[in-house]
């Protein structure tokens, strides 16, 4: 019987391990050299706004948000979400998500970025960045740079960094 129901937690530092392992085996070596994990190197993802799905007592899935600058403009970096090959197609990553991008949009946050495929994202309010108009430092597939906008946030404009202001 497939798992339709998951336990969704706060990550804790106690989890590196396993989340370091589930991203390996998800993305291979070739992670490190994404424009996307170079953006998040060396910046500490949110702790508040990283979460860990269960099956069991064992760790399935995760998400982190990272701070980064666009521009001017203080915004959250999705990723990575991993699922476990094992717990794939099951609603888990989709859980992840949902929780993930409730919690920014209660603590206010107002701009999430990530690269991804546009048809998983968009039912949880992603649209692609109008060409031109966000600039990461590293190849990015335009079609594949992806905005939600929470808490009436506007679209910003510039190049991405990782870390606040």
């Amino acid at each position: 019987m497939k798992q339709t129901t998951w336990v969704i937690r706060l990550e804790d530092t106690s989890d590196d391990t396993v989340i370091e392992d589930l991203q390996a085996e998800a993305f291979g070596p070739g992670r490190f050299a994404r424009t996307a994990f170079r953006i998040r190197e060396n910046v500490p993802h949110r702790a508040d706004l990283s979460f860990v799905g269960l099956a069991g007592p064992r760790i399935a899935g995760s998400i982190r948000l990272s701070p980064i600058l666009i521009g001017e403009t203080e915004a959250l970096l999705l990723g990575p979400l991993t699922v476990s090959p094992e717990f794939k197609n099951r609603g888990l990553g989709k859980a992840l998500l949902r929780t993930a991008m409730d919690a920014a949009e209660n603590a206010g946050d107002k701009v999430v970025l990530l690269v991804g495929d546009a048809p998983y994202y968009s039912p949880f309010g992603f649209q692609q960045v109008p060409f031109g108009q966000i600039t990461l430092p590293g190849p990015v597939d335009p079609a594949r740079l992806l905005v939600a906008l929470l808490n009436n946030g506007a679209m910003p404009t510039g190049a991405v960094h990782g870390g606040a202001l």
